[in-house]
């Protein structure tokens, strides 16, 4: 459950939208930690109870939709960029830094999945932030039909400068597929299942993004970032059973890229979807607390 801790809060980016959370506010003045969810999710889906966890342990904590998602500001609706989410990171911290129960040096971004791989780039490119963690990063940022995808987008761009609304795709098609190609595995982690569930009970998640998202991802090039993160410790949390960021890529294309200080966590009979969850997710967070602490305090 998700307590009655938490505030409803908003921040404003620098381009003018207003992006809305919850802030968890520690008892105490401390460390703090700013977080968002996977592909697409609102604050509601798998990193709730995350936060919750981490803001019982100490920490404040900021949790927000990301720009054009849940209660978040943007337009069009559901539209990723990958790009202005790592900026949002740094406007979130802006903001948080001047919380009277937040100690300004001490912050930390987090990101799981999609928004593990932007929690690393935004801490590559602003270094008021104390430290990182990122649980399964996505090592996929590039896709299959690419050629097909970008000639429809070029297509649907030029549309909707004439006065038309932009396309949308699902996230998944009913075989647990990507419909722009964009990543394996989905199927087997059975992925699908839980945006069909997530669809009844969060009124705010909307299982689609327009067609331009992946324009957008795919001028997103993030591993060259990889390497300046250093100074600042960062935290790899890798499922060993991960079937959309397999382990192999999250190895060689990021923990290997990175430059100490960092520390990688395996994380046993665990895949993608089910990291944060389940039995000894309690373990994983406990590790991922004490990697925090011993960067930033308590």
């Amino acid at each position: 459950m998700i307590s009655n801790g938490r505030e409803d809060v908003e921040f404003t980016t620098v381009d003018g939208l207003m992006l809305r959370g919850w802030l968890f506010p520690a008892t105490q003045r401390g460390p703090a930690i700013i977080m968002t969810p996977g592909f697409n999710m609102t604050k509601e889906m798998i990193v709730a109870e995350v936060a919750e966890y981490f803001h019982a342990a100490g920490f404040t904590v900021l949790s927000y939709d990301p720009r054009s998602i849940g209660a978040s500001e943007g337009t069009p609706r559901n539209e990723i960029h990958p790009g202005r989410n790592v900026e949002d990171y740094h406007d979130a911290l802006t903001f948080l830094r001047s919380h009277p129960l937040v100690d300004p040096t001490r912050i930390a971004f987090w990101g799981y999945s999609f928004s593990g791989m932007v929690a690393l780039c935004a801490a590559a490119l602003d270094k008021r932030v104390k430290a990182v963690v990122a649980v399964s990063p996505l090592t996929i940022w590039e896709f299959s039909k690419w050629p097909k995808v970008l000639a429809k987008a070029m297509k649907d761009r030029a549309s909707r400068l004439a006065g038309n609304p932009p396309v949308y795709l699902p996230m998944l098609t009913e075989d647990g597929e990507s419909p722009a190609g964009f990543g394996t595995g989905f199927a087997v982690e059975d992925v699908y299942t839980m945006i069909a569930r997530a669809t009844e009970i969060e009124p705010n998640f909307v299982p689609q993004t327009t067609l331009s998202s992946y324009y957008h991802i795919g001028a997103f090039q993030p591993f060259g970032l990889m390497p300046f993160v250093s100074p600042t410790p960062a935290m790899i949390v890798t499922p060993e059973n991960d079937l959309v960021s397999p382990v192999k890529l999250q190895k060689s294309l990021i923990y290997d890229v990175l430059r100490e200080p960092k520390q990688l966590l395996m994380v046993r009979d665990k895949g993608h979807m089910n990291v944060l969850s389940g039995k000894d997710s309690t373990k994983t967070l406990d590790a991922q607390i004490a990697f925090l602490r011993d960067i930033m305090g308590e």
